[in-house]
């Protein structure tokens, strides 16, 4: 009988056994693990989804053979993994690389206090560089509410507030990733999940 692994937003607590830090809110403080272990009746692995997505990045991916890479998840939530050579860096409360609920760098006027967050602070990036952050964005200058992957649409057909919503993800994007270079100073940091794939918007981070 084989193993089943896992890749959950969140971690596990070394101290209670249970998630903690999910986006998925209803898993935190439940011992995921060992619920699918009883109803699966097979060992269960779980990781944090950005962890493993850096890990993968890093041995056989487009970070392969690097020696530090930061791996970025920009879809639902915003998470990250950190790995040296080819070692997963979990850290000593499971939570290195969660770089999504530090504070936007350098805000704007108007980014500042920011939005409330799921953890219970304001203001965190990944209230800004997630799916819902950029919905917001196009509501609050159109009035209309619109899914990402539909920004992304509306501004390929020539859509102005879809398009400045993007930039504006561009930038926000670019101030967040330069301060973890700032602090990791990776030698590849690697884009995952559904944007990610915003070709009209991520051009140059540089």
């Amino acid at each position: 009988m084989g193993t089943v692994g896992v890749a959950c937003p969140g971690a596990i607590s070394t101290t209670t056994g249970l998630i903690k830090n999910s986006n998925t809110v209803a898993l935190n403080g439940q011992p995921l693990d060992r619920d699918l272990a009883t109803k699966l009746g097979r060992p269960i692995r779980l990781e944090n989804d950005a962890n493993c997505f850096a890990l993968s990045e890093a041995i056989d991916g487009s970070a392969a053979g690097a020696g530090v890479v930061f791996g970025v998840i920009l879809g639902t939530g915003v998470g990250g993994g950190i790995v040296v050579d080819r070692q997963l860096l979990r850290g000593r409360n499971t939570i290195a690389g969660e770089w999504g609920h530090n504070p936007l760098p350098w805000p704007r006027h108007d980014e500042s206090p920011g939005v409330p967050c799921y953890c219970g602070k304001s203001g965190c990036i990944e209230t800004f560089l997630s799916g819902s952050g950029i919905s917001r964005d196009y509501r609050m200058r159109t009035g209309k509410s619109l899914m990402a992957e539909e920004i992304v649409q509306a501004a390929e057909t020539g859509n102005i507030a879809a398009q400045e919503c993007l930039d504006l993800f561009q930038d926000r994007l670019a101030r967040s990733l330069a301060a973890v270079i700032n602090v990791l100073d990776p030698d590849v940091i690697v884009l995952g999940d559904g944007l990610s794939n915003i070709h009209c918007s991520i051009r140059e981070l540089a």
